[in-house]
């Protein structure tokens, strides 16, 4: 089975003029987790993927687990600055292991990483 983790690569944007300025914290986090992706041992489980934007603005940045039959999970307000941003990518894939191993999906708050105890923004049904 194929999950995906999508990152949102509008988050923390700087905005001017209702144009992006910068590299955003998303963009950010994508490239530090294509970066872990490429040696990570469930990398041939996973797909990364980047997303324009997941409306959670007020909430970046935002990462998204989905898989087909299971519960999806949006997870928003991850530390993006460069102290934090390796431990942040590493909680990431950490909970992404969890996720890939339960049959539905679900996510305990307990058995997340810090980093993603509070930041649940949804938790979506399968289809």
């Amino acid at each position: 089975m194929t999950h995906s983790l999508l990152v949102c690569t509008t988050c923390a944007s700087t905005w001017q003029n209702g144009k992006k300025v910068g590299v955003s914290g998303g963009e950010t986090l994508l490239k530090e987790l294509s970066q872990l992706h490429q040696s990570w041992e469930s990398r041939s489980q996973f797909e990364i993927r980047a997303v324009s934007c997941m409306s959670a603005c007020s909430h970046a940045c935002v990462v998204t687990f989905a898989s087909e039959g299971k519960y999806s999970y949006l997870f928003g307000d991850l530390p993006s600055d460069a102290e934090n941003m390796p431990t942040t990518a590493s909680a990431i894939l950490s909970c992404a292991e969890i996720y890939r191993d339960r049959a539905d999906g679900m996510l305990s708050w307990k058995e997340r990483p810090e980093p993603l105890k509070s930041g649940v923004i949804a938790r979506i049904p399968p289809l």
